[in-house]
């Protein structure tokens, strides 16, 4: 497996991204360790909240949520998924499984040995497995615009259109598609730092090949496991919380059946709000506050 590093000198002087780079080499069961990058800020001994990206992103996502968690004595951990951000990008499009995904981000939570996580998901896809897999670990579940696909329903057709451009457009441009997710503007500065991981498209592997992780058809290898994981979220009674953003066209009224589906998501103050698929950019600060307010209301 050859795999590249993203220069260090393209993370210099980001917008809104003065925090401190931590690695941790992480391996699936069938790899070699790789370099996975992440964040780590507030007090160490305070609550731990793992916030988890989803595609073409990376912990610059979370940057106007992580100071407000901190403040509040939060330690808030924040991971690059191996080929994106800071972490180790393999070369090849084959080098990506969605069973792979799941064992370095599991290998992360082992390593730090992580326990009673907030956990709040966009990479919902890792995460939703990851929660349902490492229960022990998982105290709390936020998730914002995601699912588990395990066949309940058929994606929707601005997916597979998003699937297709990913995999066979000649140019994939992180921080044009990021503001085109987004309901407020995204400055020229910000886009830059969507951008910044990949130099050129050969560090791009990665998030061409997330998409087509995403399983589509029952036969998928990934469904068997899928299904174990949402049976176990049905049974999930500790605290879940969904906040959506209303204006996303492709996973903006997934909130209804995860929280049909969820015993622990009765009660919880949940939300859809003023936002597009990357609801973070456009509402970090408010997703930090509720989180804040959840947190405070569930002592």
């Amino acid at each position: 497996m050859d795999v590249l590093r993203t220069p260090d000198s393209r993370f210099e002087n980001l917008e809104g991204y003065p925090f401190v780079a931590n690695y941790l080499d992480v391996a699936a069961s069938d790899t070699r360790p790789l370099r996975m990058h992440f964040l780590d800020e507030g007090p160490v001994d305070g609550p731990p909240i793992v916030l988890l990206h989803g595609e073409l992103t990376w912990s610059y996502l979370y940057r106007t949520m992580i100071p407000a968690l901190a403040d509040a004595g939060n330690r808030v951990l924040a991971p690059d998924l191996i080929g994106f951000g800071r972490s180790d990008k393999p070369s090849r499009i084959e080098d990506y499984t969605y069973l792979r995904h799941v064992e370095w981000v599991t290998s992360w939570f082992e390593q730090l040995r992580l326990k009673d996580v907030t956990l709040f998901v966009q990479g919902s896809l890792i995460g939703l497995r990851v929660a349902a897999e490492q229960d022990d670990r998982i105290g709390r579940l936020v998730v914002a615009n995601g699912f588990l696909p395990a066949g309940q329903r058929r994606p929707s057709p601005a997916f597979f259109a998003w699937r297709a451009f990913a995999r066979y457009s000649p140019v994939l441009p992180a921080g044009l598609l990021v503001a085109a997710g987004t309901v407020r503007r995204v400055p020229p500065k910000v886009r830059a730092g969507y951008d910044a991981p990949f130099p050129d498209k050969t560090y791009q592997v990665g998030a061409r090949a997330f998409p087509q992780l995403v399983p589509t058809s029952p036969f998928d290898p990934a469904i068997p496991a899928n299904r174990k994981a949402w049976d176990a979220l049905g049974h999930w009674e500790k605290p879940f919380l969904a906040i959506f953003g209303a204006r996303d066209p492709i996973l903006g009224q997934a909130d209804r059946p995860l929280i049909k589906h969820i015993p622990g998501a009765a009660g919880q103050p949940h939300a859809r709000i003023n936002a597009g698929h990357f609801i973070q950019e456009d509402a970090g600060p408010e997703l930090a506050d509720r989180v804040l307010s959840w947190q405070k209301a569930l002592l």
